[in-house]
């Protein structure tokens, strides 16, 4: 299927690894030209350089905290100014520590608001602009199924990443007439290092092995195993594309079928 992303422009942020990487590699397997960002300078060029070489596609490598304002807004500029517009922006943050309500207190919940939410509220407005003067744009927020089962475990990434999908919702309603389609993707279970993490914090608190617990995960979910990366970004590529020209507001579940709500 002709997806029609090349020569599209496409900033993919906490790009350097896990399911970042492997959107941004996606991507410029389509024939897009990608900017990619992360906080680490030596791990986001050694993605970079491994993007050309599977590719042959143009990457912008940006080292950025994307959970400061100025982070935001170096990305963007550099964006901006290397490839003189943004036509897809994929929204990834990294996860906040694991915990329940009372192990935080209101420092860790703001570092948690700004890395989730207000570094979407402002790549969002920094680059929403450019694709409304040109009447075309994707913007694809990458969340997790905690917004629809919410985790015990998982108190930060709950709330956070919940306001993120309300935010794609009013999004998606107040920027369709100019063409920008914004949408939410919501992964499960996906080997990165933030679920090896969380296995080895639910290991060490039950005294079993990681590979213990990483197997009892995949053996709760339908399809019987932990997607893969270049699995998830895979619906991601499609969002991003032209064929999916009449979906905007929706959340995406790519879980292997753990989700057993009707909506």
């Amino acid at each position: 299927m002709e997806l029609g992303l090349r020569d599209k422009v496409a900033l993919v942020t906490a790009s350097s690894k896990g399911i970042g990487r492997a959107v941004a590699l996606a991507l410029a397997g389509e024939g897009a030209r990608v900017s990619i960002c992360a906080r680490g300078a030596p791990a986001l060029e050694e993605t970079a350089r491994f993007i050309r070489r599977q590719t042959g596609a143009e990457v912008l490598a940006t080292p950025a905290d994307i959970s400061t304002a100025a982070g935001v807004e170096q990305v963007v500029e550099a964006t901006l100014s290397h490839f003189g517009r943004i036509d897809i922006l994929v929204c990834n943050v990294g996860g906040p520590p694991p915990g329940t309500f009372f192990d935080f207190e209101d420092a860790a919940w703001e570092r948690a608001f700004q890395q989730i939410l207000m570094s979407v509220v402002r790549l969002c407005r920094r680059a929403a602009p450019d694709m409304r003067r040109r009447g075309w744009g994707r913007i694809i927020t990458i969340t997790s199924m905690a917004v629809k089962e919410p985790r015990p475990d998982l108190i930060l990434s709950n709330v956070f990443r919940a306001g993120v999908t309300a935010l794609v919702k009013s999004l998606a309603n107040e920027l369709a007439p100019f063409g920008i389609l914004v949408n939410n993707v919501m992964p499960n279970a996906v080997l990165t290092d933030r679920m090896y993490e969380l296995a080895r914090r639910q290991a060490q608190a039950e005294g079993i092995s990681e590979e213990e617990v990483l197997a009892r995960w995949a053996q709760a979910i339908p399809v019987g195993r932990i997607a893969a990366p270049e699995e998830f970004a895979q619906v991601v590529l499609f969002l991003a594309s032209e064929r999916a020209g009449y979906l905007t507001g929706i959340s995406v579940p790519v879980d292997g079928g753990s989700m057993r709500s009707l909506m």
